[in-house]
Order: C-alpha cells, then sequence, then structure tokens
C-alpha cells in the first residue's frame, strides 16, 4: 500500500517558509519504517530568521493583558479538544504509540493551556521591606522576552504544549524546535492556530532541524533569554554548558532512572500489574518508566511468577492495525540498539521472557 507523504514548512513571523538552504528531510513511522512527511532541514539562518521574527513582535506583545493572553490560551485549548482525533491519530502514526494513549494525551495538553490560561490572570508582585528612607520597594514580575523551547520525541505535541503555555502566559514570545524524529503534531497543531488567525505573527515560531545547528543555534543565541528543555542528561549538560556563555536561564526536564521497592509484604500480583504498566507504558520511553526493581528476599520469586506473565501478555504491535495494543515499536533502530545495549551490558542476569526483537 503506497503512503503519502504530507510536506511541512516551517513557521517563522507569521509565514509558511523552507529551510533557507532548501533541504529537507524525512519523518518516518516508526511501526514501519516508511517516510510519511518531510519537514524543513533547518539552519542557522534559519535560527537567525526565527528569533529575529520574535524580537520584533516582542514589543506589541509585551503590551497585552493578562485577559488577552488567557483568552488566546483557551481558544488554543479548544482548537485541540476540536481537532483531538486528527491530533491524536498524527501522534499515533509518527511515534508510533497505540492509538487509546494518544487520545489520552489530547485532554492534558488542553487542560494544561486552559490552566496557564488562569495563571496568566495570577502573576503577581509584592511589597517588600523599604531599601532606603523615602522609598516604595516591590517586586514585580516582568517577562523575559525570547523562549527557546526544544522539545523530545516521545511526547512531543504534550511537552510543546507545556513549553509554549507558560512562556505565552506570562508575556513571552517563543522560538520551537521539536524533535526531527516527531515534528507532525507540533506543526499540525500550529497549522490550525495559524489558520484560524489566532497568534500573532512572530510570537510562536517553529523551526524544524537537527540538534545542531537549529537546537544549537538557540541555545547561543544572545537574543534567546531562557531554553527549555525536555530531553537525555547528556544533552541538558551541553545546554547548560553553552548556555552560561551568554547567562541565559535553563529549565531542563531530564531522563531519570525509577526504581520499583518492592518489600516482602505487598501482593505480588499487585505489583506485577503496576510494573507492566508502568515500565511498558509508551514501549517503556518515559523519563520516569519503572527501569529497575529492588525486591526483598521473601517476596521476590513470587514476584517474579506473576511479573513474567504480566509482561508476556502485553499486546505488542503496529497501532494502525488494533486499537487492542498495549505497546507499539520503540521510535528507531538506535533506540532499539540502545535496548539491547542494557541486555548486553547485564552481566550474570539471566533472561525470562523476551530478550529478542518483535519481528524486525
Amino acid at each position: 500500500m503506497s503512503v503519502t507523504v504530507t510536506s511541512y514548512k516551517n513557521l517563522v513571523g507569521g509565514e509558511w517558509v523552507d529551510s533557507t538552504a532548501g533541504e529537507t528531510m524525512e519523518v518516518v513511522n516508526p511501526a514501519t519504517g516508511e517516510a510519511i512527511a518531510e519537514v524543513p532541514r533547518g539552519t542557522g539562518e534559519d535560527v537567525e530568521r526565527a528569533v529575529a521574527a520574535a524580537k520584533q513582535a516582542l514589543p506589541e506583545w509585551l503590551e497585552t493583558t493578562p485577559g488577552e493572553r488567557a483568552e488566546l490560551l483557551l481558544k488554543l485549548a479548544d482548537l485541540i479538544d476540536e481537532h483531538a482525533e486528527e491530533l491524536a491519530q498524527l501522534e499515533s502514526t509518527n511515534v508510533g504509540k497505540p492509538l487509546p494513549a494518544a487520545r489520552d494525551e489530547m485532554p492534558v495538553c488542553s487542560d494544561n493551556l486552559r490552566f496557564f490560561a488562569g495563571a496568566a490572570r495570577l502573576l503577581e508582585g509584592k511589597s517588600t521591606g523599604e531599601y532606603m528612607r523615602g522609598y516604595t520597594s516591590m517586586l514585580r514580575r516582568e517577562p523575559l522576552g525570547i523562549v527557546a523551547g526544544i522539545t523530545p520525541w516521545n511526547y512531543p505535541l504534550m511537552m510543546a504544549v507545556w513549553k509554549l503555555g507558560p512562556a505565552l502566559a506570562a508575556g513571552n514570545v517563543q522560538v520551537v524546535k521539536p524533535s526531527e524524529q516527531t515534528p507532525l503534531t507540533t506543526l499540525r497543531f500550529v497549522q490550525l492556530a495559524h489558520g484560524a488567525g489566532l497568534v500573532p505573527a512572530g510570537v510562536l515560531n517553529v523551526i524544524t532541524g537537527d540538534g545542531v545547528p537549529v537546537g544549537e543555534g538557540l541555545v547561543k543565541h544572545p537574543d534567546v533569554r531562557l531554553v527549555s528543555l525536555t530531553g537525555d542528561v547528556e544533552t541538558g549538560k551541553i545546554i547548560a554548558r553553552t548556555a552560561a556563555d551568554t547567562l541565559k536561564r535553563v529549565h531542563l526536564e531530564l531522563g531519570g532512572k525509577a526504581p520499583v521497592v518492592v518489600f516482602d509484604d505487598a501482593d505480588p500480583a499487585a505489583v506485577a500489574e503496576g510494573i507492566k504498566i508502568a515500565g511498558y507504558w509508551n514501549s517503556g520511553q518515559d523519563c520516569t518508566a519503572a527501569s529497575r526493581v529492588v525486591a526483598g528476599p521473601r517476596i521476590y520469586d513470587k514476584l517474579l511468577e506473576e511479573l513474567v506473565p504480566a509482561v508476556e501478555s502485553l499486546a505488542v504491535g503496529d497501532p494502525a492495525e488494533s486499537e487492542e495494543l498495549d505497546m507499539g515499536p520503540v521510535i528507531s533502530k538506535d533506540q532499539q540498539d540502545r535496548v539491547f545495549g542494557f541486555l548486553e551490558r547485564a552481566k550474570g542476569a539471566k533472561v525470562l521472557t523476551g530478550g529478542d526483537s518483535n519481528g524486525g
């Protein structure tokens, strides 16, 4: 069956534009390996263009009231609700997650925007002790200016919303760099917002491309005042070091290692069911996924008796073929190799189930 490849462009200053280099990159469905879209391969010049557009939009956006910004976010939330099924279908195809899981994310996205719509009206300063006689001292919160959001591939739309919501609510303008592997729901959401005339030109810009040069360019740019990253620890370290050169703020949500500690008096069946969800949701591609189990000596064997069949009961496959799945594929061949690397380094461990790919 032939697959239609959809072409997308960057949003810069309210206009849909190609990369300045004229190059594109493929976006694939991880379940099939087939190309489903092509997006611009951004350059350093594209970063300059997007930041310049944001800078031009900033003075007018700074003049907006909290009420005006709240109204925009509420309309964006309604837009997600209105197009929830389309966005969920696209998220499922691009990320490879089961469709019901993608559907569950849509209300979370719109709720986040509604939360920050309310928060926009609650930004407040406070009076402080006087610095010197004859003066009144107070704290006033001001927007930072241009904020860069760099989002991951595992929850692309949710993470984009979580970054643009607070940024716009506080009166900032933003440049979003979605993951080069899963940019499609972010681009489609912004297409819908742009088509509805909701976001003023330059207030929200989106550039696709690789971490270098696009992400790096945003982190190094002197006009960008804060970089928010959701990603892995090594990338977070690089961004923190690089951002220090221009004294910009960083907001880092990085990968974690979540242990499950099981005491001897726990219910083995209940624990196994919990690990089945916590360890394998979104194919285990989650910064808070259960990644190790530490069990007491008396429950250890009983837990294994429950856990092995629980894991074996997971329904795995192509999300396009069934909505009754627990897991889809991992995001890429590189990610699959990384998972196999854990097994190769687990010296002395015994594989009780799995240990191989599920058909490729």
